[in-house]
């Protein structure tokens, strides 16, 4: 069976400052930066995070996400 596309082989690392663990997550860069976590790349692109700054990122944006679902 052919592999998946989206599956290139290559693991993108983490775009957090400082952290080396491998990104789980591709999140646009704006949005991470709003909620006040610190990237090392470029804002304009998309971040990966690992799955511990995927939760943090979760956690903070939380009571945004609520509002956007419910059309605040």
């Amino acid at each position: 069976m052919a592999e998946p596309r989206h599956e290139s082989g290559k693991k993108e690392r983490c775009d957090i400052e400082g952290c080396d663990a491998e990104g789980v997550r591709s999140i646009a860069g704006k949005k991470v930066e709003k909620a006040g976590m610190t990237l090392s790349g470029d804002p304009d692109k998309n971040a990966h995070l690992c799955k511990a700054h995927y939760r943090e990122f979760k956690k903070k944006t939380k009571s945004d996400r609520t509002m956007d679902r419910l059309g605040w």
